[in-house]
C-alpha cells in the first residue's frame, strides 16, 4: 500500500510556498491540514509574519504548540487565503468535506476567504461526489425528527437514505465542537449536489452539510507522478 503522508507533505508544502508576509489564513482541519500548520509553523518560526485562524480545537492546539499566532474570525473577519484538506472533490472544485467533523467551522472560515486552496493526496479527486459518505451536521434536539426530514429530502432528490449517525470510540454519539452530532449519509454518488445542498439547509435542525460548492479556488493534489493543481492557485 501506498505510503499517502510524503504525498499530502508535498502537497502541503506548495500551499505553504503559496503564503505571503502579513496574510490573514485559514488552518484547516484533518491530516493534510496538519501538515500545511507543521510546514507553516517552520517558517513562522524563519520569521514570516503571519496570524492564523483555526477551523477546530485540535488546530487550534497544533498551532499554538508550534508557535503560529492565532486570532478569531471576530478579530479577523477577512481572511487572505484558507488551506485546509477534502474527502472528495471534483473536477469543478466540488468538495465533501467533514470527515474529521469540523465542517462548520471549516465552512464559515472558508466562505470569509478571498481564497481557499485545498491540499489532498490524489486519491481524493472523483469523477462524480458521493463515495465518501457526506456529513450531516445537526441539534441534537428532535434528532429523530430532522433524521426523519433528512431522510426525505434525500429520497427526493432519488438517493438513498441511508442515514448513520456518528460515533466516538468509546459507542457515543460524535460530539462536535460546536456541541452537535453528525448523520453520515451513505449515498455512493450525488448527480446533483447544489440541489442536495438547498434541500438539506432548508431542514430545521440541520446546521450544515459537507457539500462545500463554490468555496474553493484551486487545489493541489499530490500523486504518485507528481503534484497536480486544480483551478487557480
Amino acid at each position: 500500500m501506498t505510503d499517502l503522508e510524503p504525498l499530502k507533505r508535498d502537497a502541503a508544502a506548495r500551499a505553504v510556498a503559496l503564503v505571503q508576509d502579513g496574510m490573514v489564513l485559514g488552518l484547516g482541519t484533518g491530516s493534510t491540514a496538519k501538515h500545511f500548520v507543521a510546514l507553516l509553523a517552520e517558517r513562522v518560526r524563519g520569521g514570516l509574519k503571519v496570524v492564523g485562524v483555526p477551523t477546530s480545537e485540535a488546530t487550534r492546539a497544533q498551532a499554538q504548540a508550534e508557535g503560529v499566532p492565532l486570532a478569531t474570525l471576530d478579530d479577523e473577519p477577512v481572511l487572505d487565503l484558507t488551506v485546509d484538506g477534502a474527502d472528495e472533490l471534483d473536477d469543478r472544485l466540488r468538495l465533501i468535506k467533514g470527515g474529521g467533523g469540523a465542517l462548520l467551522r471549516e465552512k464559515i472560515v472558508a466562505a470569509a476567504s478571498r481564497r481557499m486552496i485545498v491540499i489532498a493526496d490524489g486519491s481524493k479527486r472523483v469523477a462524480t461526489l458521493g463515495r465518501f459518505p457526506l456529513p450531516i451536521e445537526a441539534i441534537p434536539f428532535g434528532l429523530e425528527a430532522t433524521r426523519r426530514a433528512v431522510a426525505a429530502a434525500l429520497q427526493g432528490q432519488g438517493l438513498p437514505a441511508d442515514l448513520r449517525l456518528r460515533t466516538a470510540a468509546n459507542g457515543t454519539p460524535f460530539v462536535t465542537d460546536g456541541g452537535h452530532v453528525i448523520l453520515d449519509a451513505h449515498l455512493s454518488r450525488i448527480e446533483a449536489p447544489e440541489a442536495l445542498a438547498q434541500a438539506l439547509v432548508a431542514i430545521p435542525g440541520v446546521v450544515e452539510h459537507g457539500l462545500f460548492l463554490g468555496l474553493a479556488t484551486g487545489a493541489i493534489l499530490a500523486t504518485a507522478d507528481g503534484l497536480v493543481e486544480l483551478g487557480q492557485v
